[in-house]
């Protein structure tokens, strides 16, 4: 099977932080490969900005090298990589002060094509940027501008950064990224439910008996302590990625894949979540901070080792068990988790099913288990819906739990596209559907805030966990409480 690249129409993409380590590691690797696919119509250029004094041919240089660092070797194609690096320009700016920006201006010059201002930089620079281009002349009827996550450490800051940005681009305008919305599993989620007769009768409280969502990190800190160490996994993970992935499990079917009537289904899933406050965070959450152990093949420290002051109760792993109070879903335990330096890198989504009301087969058979649809986000992109069957052979009826595997790399001989890839490209088309709108992001802070809040007036101190497990031992109890387990990742 092979997959259409339909081509979009010429654009200019101004990247702020252009170099930075988002725009080496995905932005550039990722828009390379458009290039590869043939997606790009003429004239296209991309601007890289930045307070780094760096011409255009050392910043071609810097892009060279980190596509040639981050894409496979057998996905290098010289003639094309050349044809990509040709579009590439820069210009030094400081968004902050201004500085640069008229110079930006006359690279832009008069062209009318779609125009896209991708801020890679710290939120605190998004409202200093909006109004220093929309000053300097170079926001266009046309224009459009994309905002990385964390939108605010808050509902309060949310909201500021939000009114700053609102200020110059019109809702319309706003694609706020969340990459994992851009994922190939995470799409398949919707396909799943809404193009198939099959599922969608039975995904409610009446045949689902809970909902896990793991997303697991086995590195560490990196080169992120000091935005991490202020904001923590409730707030890094939960409050974007992982509300995010439970709004498209458990919404409703919209009208249309139009992004409004998307949107609308996502919010009310938000709207819905039953709160979680001084009254009830020590039941239904776990704090954790990893300790010094064995990940990723060798000796690692504690996260207290990486900070400079040592210090710090600040969660790198957080478990949640959420409700959400609707017809559907009445009942239905979501159990959440996240965390780093955990026992492996895994992003999953299971959907556990009730069992059976009665077993026919008899001790000798076996035990019979729940249905399970385990929909793994990375790595190894796929969806394996797990079944009971009998054990091929004679000599009676043996029960066996087996996965019907749909791993995408093997069912479709295409490759699959990074997320950013397909991102950047709706923001060319103008199509909103996988980003989030304001309403959105603000009512997913409305619920994380007042469990931030509680921790803080309970004073709930972290837990410490073996850096190379999955957790603390109070996130295992959290859903063997309500005689469930967590699914194995790995």
């Amino acid at each position: 099977m092979t997959s259409q690249t339909i081509p979009v129409e010429p654009f200019d993409l101004v990247v702020f932080g252009a170099t930075g380590d988002l725009a080496e590691r995905k932005l550039l690797p990722a828009l390379y490969q458009r290039q590869l696919a043939g997606q790009y119509s003429e004239p296209t250029r991309m601007i890289g900005c930045s307070r780094s004094e760096l011409t255009d041919d050392q910043y071609r240089a810097f892009a060279r090298e980190a596509i040639e660092h981050h894409v496979a070797k057998a996905e290098i194609d010289e003639d094309e990589l050349s044809r990509f690096l040709a579009r590439i320009f820069y210009v030094p700016a400081d968004a902050r002060s201004g500085k640069g920006l008229e110079q930006l201006g006359q690279v832009l010059g008069e062209s009318h094509a779609v125009r896209a201002f991708y801020l890679a930089v710290a939120p605190a620079l998004f409202g200093d940027i909006v109004h220093r281009i929309n000053e300097h002349g170079l926001v266009m009827p046309t224009s459009r501008v994309i905002v990385e996550k964390p939108i605010g450490h808050s509902l309060e800051t949310a909201q500021q950064v939000n009114d700053a940005i609102g200020e110059v681009f019109d809702e319309a305008r706003i694609f706020r990224i969340d990459h994992y919305l851009g994922k190939e599993t995470v799409q398949n989620l919707m396909a799943l439910r809404f193009g198939n007769a099959l599922y969608e009768p039975l995904w409610n409280s009446a045949h689902v008996d809970h909902v896990q969502i793991t997303v697991a990190e086995s590195v560490g800190l990196e080169s992120r302590a000091g935005y991490y160490d202020k904001a923590g996994a409730l707030r890094d993970m939960v409050q974007n990625h992982i509300l995010q992935l439970l709004c498209l499990v458990a919404m409703e079917a919209p009208a249309s894949l139009d992004a409004d009537a998307m949107r609308d289904e996502k919010l009310k899933v938000l709207r819905a979540l039953k709160p979680i406050g001084p009254q009830n965070t020590e039941r239904v959450t776990v704090r954790g901070q990893y300790r010094a152990g064995a990940s990723n093949g060798g000796a690692v420290k504690g996260y207290l080792d990486e900070l400079d002051d040592g210090a710090s109760n600040t969660e790198t792993f957080v478990a949640l068990k959420a409700e959400i109070g609707n017809w559907r879903w009445a009942g239905v335990p979501f159990y959440l988790r996240t965390g780093k330096r955990l026992a492996a890198r895994a992003s999953e989504i299971v959907i556990q099913f009730k069992p059976i009301p009665h077993s026919i087969f008899g001790d000798a058979a076996g035990p019979v288990f729940a249905n399970q649809l385990v929909i793994r986000l990375q790595p190894d992109e796929g969806v394996k819906q797990w079944i009971m069957i009998k054990d091929p052979g004679p000599g009676g009826m043996r029960l066996r739990h087996v996965p019907l595997d749909m791993t995408f790399a093997e069912s479709f001989k295409v490759r699959n596209p990074d997320a950013y890839e397909r991102l950047i490209m709706d923001v060319i088309r103008g199509n909103q559907t996988l980003f989030m709108r304001r309403d959105e992001v603000e009512a997913a802070w409305r619920w994380i805030d007042p469990i931030v809040a509680a921790w803080e007036e309970r004073s709930q101190a972290v837990q410490g966990y073996t850096a190379g497990t999955w957790g603390p031992s109070a996130s295992i109890a959290l859903i063997e409480r309500d005689g469930r387990t967590w699914h194995e990742s790995v």
